[in-house]
């Protein structure tokens, strides 16, 4: 990733398996969050793992793009050719989650958060110690209140 100073942010690169989409976007932070709820596990055969991004993407080989509405509010885009899931979107909103493993550069990132723990299964866990958020708290968090961890730093 390269730090952008003039606007704050970190531009990142990255594509599909086959190359049939291709991206380009602007994050506020290199950071990776992982959700482990069980939409999640089945889209990307285990938990998903990905880095906000508010308003600044460009795609390239947007006729390639499949999206799949999986709730009222969001979004799940994925390549038609070889089926490499790329974003997560929050319908209705510039917000999109870009998956960690499609960038071109991994090598700064920092896992930093886990939402849905409570539907993590047993068989994994990772190392990183990050603040862990059920689903409720995660839920709450997306509509604007604090979770109690939040609340309590």
């Amino acid at each position: 990733m390269v730090a952008d100073v003039a606007t704050g942010g970190h531009m990142v690169s990255g594509r599909c398996l086959c190359g049939a989409v291709t991206f380009a976007a602007r994050v506020a932070k290199r950071d990776v969050d992982v959700c482990h709820c069980e939409m999640c596990q089945r889209w990307a055969a285990g938990p998903y793992l990905g880095l906000a991004c508010d308003g600044e993407l460009t795609i390239e080989g947007r006729e390639n793009l499949g999206v799949y509405k999986s709730s009222e509010w969001g979004e799940r885009l994925f390549c038609r050719n070889c089926g490499s899931s790329l974003f997560w979107h929050l319908a209705g909103t510039d917000h999109y989650s870009i998956a960690a493993g499609t960038l071109d550069d991994k090598s700064d990132l920092d896992l930093t958060l886990q939402i849905f723990i409570d539907e993590k299964p047993a068989y994994y866990d990772f190392a990183n110690d990050t603040p862990k958020l059920t689903g409720a708290e995660a839920m709450a968090a997306f509509a604007g209140g604090a979770t109690e961890q939040e609340k309590n730093g």
